[in-house]
């Protein structure tokens, strides 16, 4: 009865047009009424709730998602963007379907440096989607390769949905972080090795071939960009900061290299650059926040227990248990974005990890590119959205360009399902 009180009241929220993170708060309520009438569990107090909520945002690893995006905005003003799009180019640009392969290794870079699944999307998209229509691509095809390369984001370091899930989980994120290294790059080699069979039939000529002293000039101009997740990764990995530590740095050092070395980041900029990552940073902790506070009912009411009873015929098989919990992952994830996802669901799912003896840490992985991938996914797809509108396609063109890059996805999915040692062993070695 607790679960279908929870269910209900957060679908009924949302159904009416709620945004998320009043909807989690309604649930909360809901919850906290339903205990208090049903099981004397708790008392219906809102001091409770609001106390709650607070403590909800007070968390000192949160520190990292402002930070993060602050160096996404300066990295897209500063010019490291088009540096790592011209160093692919330079590199791979000559090859059949040459563009393709620069935004694979674009997308690869540029997840390393930002942590923002829309922001990375965005920009390779303003950057790439005009070439590759000018130079006679399929621009749905085209559309979809950048928004199956823009969900790399949330996997490699740094990433901010790996920093959420490791709040509401309890899970280092230090960890989650130099686990999600190889994940990240297979994902990347999926997609690349599938633009690499569709681009076969692809009857288009490609880019001149550079100069060798010409690719070394563009490389040695975005070796900066380069330098930092060598950086970022080289100081986790050697304890010189954490994670948190870690988003100041990036923010620092692409302020600094886009201010002072590219000087394509201006004074007159800033203001607007900290004001759009302030907003969105406002609207991750207020989810956050919320998510919290029925984090903390479902707790009470026990109902990862009651998920994990429901999961007991799996519970001997962990490959199956987890195929059977990344099944449930993609299908939430078609219909909530990725953020309320990872809230709503961390909570529930953790005691059934940790029962069925489960690495955190890989399950953490799993998690996230699952709902990484849900958003190239319809209705919601907020990547795909954002490649629509920036490529000014329909969704139904978006979606069919997508779909062998999500199969692909998915594959990779389903492979480390099979073999967690691929994601297990390689944290055993970082962690040395």
């Amino acid at each position: 009865m607790t679960v279908g009180v929870f269910i209900l009241s957060l679908l009924a929220a949302m159904a009416i047009g709620m945004p998320i993170a009043y909807a989690l708060l309604v649930c909360g309520v809901a919850l906290m009424g339903f205990l208090a009438a049903t099981s004397g569990l708790v008392t219906f107090d809102s001091q409770i709730l609001a106390q709650r909520f607070v403590d909800g945002a007070d968390n000192f690893p949160l520190l990292a998602v402002p930070f993060f995006l602050l160096a996404g905005e300066f990295m897209n003003a500063g010019g490291l963007s088009r540096r790592i799009v011209n160093l692919a180019m330079a590199w791979v640009g000559h090859f059949r379907g040459g563009l393709g392969y620069v935004t694979v290794i674009a997308a690869v870079i540029m997840a390393s440096l930002s942590g923002s699944a829309v922001a990375d999307t965005a920009a390779l998209a303003a950057l790439l989607i005009p070439m590759m229509r000018a130079a006679g691509y399929n621009v749905g095809r085209a559309s979809g390769l950048i928004a199956s390369g823009g969900i790399i984001a949330p996997v490699i370091p740094p990433s901010i949905g790996l920093i959420i899930f490791g709040v509401a989980g309890n899970v280092s994120i230090t960890k989650l972080f130099l686990a999600g290294i190889v994940p990240g790059l297979l994902m990347g080699l999926a997609i690349g090795m599938t633009w690499w069979w569709l681009a076969k039939r692809e009857n288009i000529l490609p880019a001149p071939r550079l100069a060798l002293p010409e690719r070394l000039r563009i490389t040695a101009e975005g070796g900066f960009a380069l330098a930092l997740p060598v950086v970022i990764i080289g100081g986790m990995k050697f304890g010189v900061f954490t994670p948190t530590e870690a988003a100041v740095v990036a923010a620092v050092y692409s302020f600094v290299v886009g201010m002072f070395i590219y000087r394509e980041l201006k004074w007159s900029a800033l203001y607007q650059l900290t004001l759009t990552a302030g907003k969105t940073t406002a609207v991750v902790m207020f989810l956050v926040a919320a998510a919290m506070v029925s984090a903390w009912l479902i707790t009470v009411a026990n109902i990862p227990t009651e998920v994990a009873n429901l999961m007991e015929p799996f519970m001997g098989n962990k490959i199956l248990l987890m195929l059977v919990m990344m099944v449930l992952i993609v299908v939430v994830g078609t219909a909530l974005d990725f953020t309320p996802t990872v809230l709503i669901l961390t909570p529930v799912l953790m005691p059934v990890v940790l029962k069925a003896g489960i690495d955190p840490v890989y399950f953490g992985i799993m998690f996230i590119m699952n709902n990484a991938i849900g958003l190239i996914t319809p209705p919601v797809g907020t990547v795909l959205n954002v490649v629509c509108g920036v490529a000014k396609i329909s969704m139904d063109d978006a979606f069919k360009g997508v779909l062998p890059f999500l199969i692909a996805q998915l594959a990779v999915l389903f492979l480390l399902v099979l073999f967690p040692a691929i994601v297990t062993v390689p944290l055993q070695w970082w962690m040395r």
